[in-house]
């Protein structure tokens, strides 16, 4: 039995919809992020209950650290989006987490500047805050090793290659799952991050997807959560492509899941027919409640997915919409996408010549 809700929201299941392609579906999965780092935290003595724990969120990681501080009797601050809906904000609200919400913006770019900058403001005034930098701490990495193991247990015993394929966003899940399933030395794993047009992190910046960039799996500033060398593989999705993608699953396998799902869908399907006899492992990350209206709503407009294919690119300069997919090899991070020196991981970036 749990003891908190939390606990079970953060639990995912493994799902097969082909022979050797696996959907690891999650209701919220930064609740597994979040509630490993604060329990952490609490445990080396970096914070104790009743303190307030602070950072910017999209949605999501707001979602899950004030679960998490629920959990664990903490005080929750969050500068959120302008993305951060009514009912995440009512959510938030009775849990008892206090939001500040950037005024709107049709400049996602310019939302995610403001958040980082309002974050410093308040830490000014309240420096006995703990921000908690869930796209800089690689202690939200910790949650995913129980993850990995469910998957390990779950794929083929017989040392056949796995690819797992997700959206990259702050890093912590792939980059996670990735680490802790090459650890067990149980067989390849090859790693294919799904990203957005107009995100800085693999060097797609330059590119506007003419819909709306998709929320959570790209970013518009550098994240040093993101161990670019751990990557073998990037697919660039644009909107129409993840909107074709996320309706197939629900159509095809009845799984209802958010716009990065239907992405990572996509990107598995292609990436599993590539390898016959290996297991392809995708994330879902939420459910689809969120894109009823912008994605579902509009499920007509599915282009089908049969029909669709990635263009094989060899530069970033060849990047073009509607989906596009580079052989990565471990490369590391485009000059843009470069962690702060600021943040530990940046440091210990810097110091391994840029390998960390």
């Amino acid at each position: 039995m749990d003891e908190h809700i939390a606990e079970a929201i953060g639990r995912p299941d493994l799902i097969r919809v082909d022979d050797r392609l696996i959907c690891l579906r999650f209701e919220t999965m930064k609740v597994v992020s979040a509630l490993a780092a604060v329990r952490h935290l609490l445990d080396t003595g970096r914070v104790r209950r009743g303190d307030t724990l602070l950072d910017s969120s999209s949605g999501i990681y707001a979602y899950a650290l004030a679960l998490a501080c629920h959990r664990y009797g903490m005080r929750c601050h969050i500068i959120g989006s302008t993305t951060v809906d009514h009912t995440l904000r009512t959510q938030l609200a009775v849990l008892g987490a206090h939001l500040e919400q950037m005024p709107p913006s049709a400049d996602l770019k310019l939302d995610q500047k403001r958040r980082v900058a309002r974050v410093h403001e308040v830490l000014r005034v309240h420096p006995e805050y703990h921000w908690m930098r869930q796209y800089h701490d690689d202690i939200h990495y910790l949650g995913y090793r129980a993850i990995a193991e469910r998957v390990r247990a779950a794929a083929p015993a017989d040392g056949s290659p796995l690819t797992l394929v997700g959206g990259v966003g702050s890093g912590a899940s792939t980059g996670a799952l990735a680490r802790y399933l090459r650890e067990d030395g149980a067989g390849p794993v090859r790693l294919a991050g799904v990203q957005p047009f107009g995100s800085v992190t693999f060097g797609s910046e330059h590119v506007a997807d003419p819909e709306i960039i998709i929320a959570g799996i790209g970013s518009s500033i550098p994240f040093a959560n993101v161990s670019h060398t751990a990557y073998d593989a990037v697919h660039w999705l644009s909107f129409d492509t993840a909107l074709a993608g996320s309706v197939d699953l629900l159509r095809r396998h009845a799984v209802f899941a958010g716009l990065s799902t239907g992405a990572s869908y996509a990107a598995a399907r292609w990436e599993h027919a590539q390898l016959p006899g290996g297991t392809t492992v995708f994330i879902a990350a939420d459910t689809g409640h969120r894109y009823v209206d912008t994605v579902f709503a509009r499920h007509a407009e599915a282009a089908d997915l049969d029909t669709l294919a990635p263009r094989a690119v060899s530069s970033l300069g060849e990047l073009a919409l509607p989906w596009a997919r580079m052989e990565w090899n471990g490369a590391k991070a485009p000059a843009e996408a470069e962690a702060p020196l600021g943040t530990a991981h940046g440091r210990a970036r810097a110091a391994c010549g840029g390998q960390a």
